[in-house]
């Protein structure tokens, strides 16, 4: 049956492919009690779950390419073997006949005391293995739940090319690791439009659509689908009208992207001669490739948080340096602005949970970077010691006080001190900035501008904060803003505070990409916008037609401006 879902689009396109369920055993089990004369037909059922899923990893592995790499036949016997174990094909069955439950509850028991002895193993390999008994056993759920199974091909498989990942929700780390893969599309039931697992989609420059609230319930396994991200639509078995129209839409826009790679070596500058400097954001070394692509013009904001992601330990000094050498030396003498860590709130190190009632007030940034100095300064020193390859800047996120970045360039100091001791080079004139992205940092500016080399504005939090908007929660992202008086005054106060300081501004917000709000930060005296790669493009077209000296009026006139529809007017004739 074709019906269609409504969400918040969070990249722009259209992907036609067949639905892959991404499951969270643990959250998706319910608990119930069976009446004595039902408990032999549910243990059946639990055996014929294990068999389905035998038969699937079976079968799944006598079909492997033979150029697929040699670890994803050892990863389908491990899986394999962990099924075949008696403490997860036997045990669950002995619960089911002894406390007559459901086979789902009886294995969600099993796995909860099995992941509690893999904590109390000292061996560091062993203790990964946590990682295959969960997606074991969510394929046991699947089974048991009516669904099959799946386990992705490997990086360089075609079929990649038509699936559409659909979960409840992902995190920031979870879509971070389909980087290795080519999904056409990913839709959660969960997640707001600036929420890091959104910033992160963009990056990938594949349609997404968050908070579709029941899509992962109403979707079934392999079945087809249409993501429209620009519209925040998915239709599920469409009819054949349908599926035309929307093959000859992607089509159209497939044809448009192919004409705006034809601006890549063009120089950002509008129609009356004023240069702008489009950079780009990363989260990871591999990602250079792209903003080379898209003719970015150095990097803006390399998050370095994502190189402590999807791991039990945390990166040494020495693979930091590897990382940020190669960035550096890759982009071939461009500029790369390196933020350090910003853990905390949705992006936790060691694939931890936030714990606190609200990580995003608490302890992440560089708050969490002073309370542990010593990481902090391995940091910096890998930071430092690539600088000798190439021109890189050092920024620090979430600055709120001048303590914190008094302490932060004394941290600077002390790593340059050691390198200097052991005699290491680097790069003397390395540049240390500041991100602005709470509110305090913007109405007292001054304080940063005197201390720093240049500043960088966080949109992303700027808004969540001022506003008072949890960026993650689809429940009041309607009311995250871009074009709130308070906000667009800030903007324009802290570009125009940085202009008459003489100290260089960027914005590495998703403000940055949004080509409707281009022209009215290249009015507020913006030259330097960093996003991510996938939408430079975009980006300088609207620079290259835009004309400074008609836009400066009618930038004045918004800020003057609070009521909602005269603003959205004004700029739609700013845009015009």
């Amino acid at each position: 049956m074709s019906f269609t879902v409504h969400g918040i689009g969070v990249s722009g396109g259209i992907a036609i492919g067949h639905a892959h369920l991404v499951s969270h055993a643990k959250l998706e089990v319910a608990h119930y009690v069976l009446p004595p004369h039902q408990v032999a037909e549910e243990s059946a059922r639990f055996d014929d779950a294990i068999r389905r899923v035998r038969a699937e990893l079976e079968e799944l592995r006598d079909n492997v390419p033979a150029t697929a790499p040699p670890e994803f036949c050892a990863f389908i016997n491990l899986h394999l073997m962990i099924l075949g174990d008696s403490t997860l094909s036997a045990v669950p069955r002995q619960i089911i006949e002894t406390e007559h439950c459901n086979a789902e509850w009886a294995l969600k028991v099993q796995m909860d005391a099995l992941l509690a002895q893999f904590d109390e193993i000292d061996d560091g390999y062993m203790r990964e293995r946590k990682g295959d008994v969960i997606q074991v056993v969510e394929r046991v759920m699947r089974a048991l739940s009516g669904q099959p199974g799946y386990i992705p091909p490997p990086p360089s498989a075609d079929s990649e090319h038509n699936l559409i990942l659909i979960a409840r929700d992902l995190s920031p780390a979870d879509v971070v690791q389909f980087k290795q893969h080519q999904f056409a599309s990913f839709i959660t039931d969960l997640g707001g439009t600036t929420s890091h697992t959104a910033v992160v989609a963009r990056s990938l420059a594949i349609p997404s659509i968050v908070a579709l609230h029941s899509a992962r319930k109403l979707i079934r396994e392999n079945e087809l689908v249409i993501v429209d991200g620009t519209q925040g639509v998915v239709m599920v078995d469409p009819d054949q009208q349908v599926l035309a129209e929307y093959q000859l839409r992607q089509h159209q826009f497939e044809l448009e992207r192919r004409k705006l790679r034809r601006l890549r070596d063009t120089r950002a500058a509008t129609l009356d001669g004023v240069v702008v400097d489009l950079q780009a954001n990363i989260e990871l070394p591999r990602d250079v490739v792209q903003a080379r692509e898209n003719g970015a013009t150095g990097i803006g904001l390399f998050r370095s948080e994502f190189l402590f992601l999807n791991r039990d330990g945390l990166p040494d000094e020495d693979e930091q340096f590897e990382a940020y050498r190669k960035v550096a030396a890759d982009m071939d003498g461009m500029p790369v602005t390196i933020r350090t860590y910003d853990l905390g709130a949705d992006k936790p190190a060691n694939g931890g949970e936030p714990c606190a009632t609200n990580p995003a007030l608490g302890l992440r940034a560089i708050r969490l970077c002073l309370t542990e100095p010593q990481r902090f300064i391995t940091q910096l020193r890998a930071m430092l010691r690539a600088s000798h390859y190439g021109k890189i800047n050092i920024l620090i996120p979430m600055l709120a006080t001048a303590a914190e970045a008094d302490q932060a360039l004394a941290l600077i100091r002390r790593a340059r001190q050691g390198l200097d001791e052991e005699g290491v080079p680097y790069d003397r004139g390395v540049k240390v900035g500041g991100m602005i992205e709470v509110p305090a940092a913007a109405l007292a500016l001054g304080m940063f501008v005197r201390k720093l080399d240049f500043l960088s504005i966080g949109t992303n939090d700027l808004i969540q904060y001022t506003l008072a908007i949890d960026r993650t929660d689809d429940t009041v992202a309607h009311l995250y803003d871009p074009l709130h008086p308070a906000i667009l005054s800030l903007i324009a106060d802290i570009i125009r505070t940085a202009d008459r300081a003489g100290v260089p501004i960027a914005l590495c917000g998703e403000m940055a990409g949004d080509v409707s709000l281009t022209r009215l930060l290249l009015a507020f005296g913006l030259r330097q916008y960093s996003m991510h790669a996938a939408h430079l493009l975009d980006v300088k077209q609207v620079i290259l037609k835009s004309n400074l000296t008609q836009l400066k009026p009618l930038a004045r006139r918004m800020l003057r401006t609070t009521d909602r529809e005269k603003l959205h007017a004004l700029l739609d004739k700013l845009n015009a």
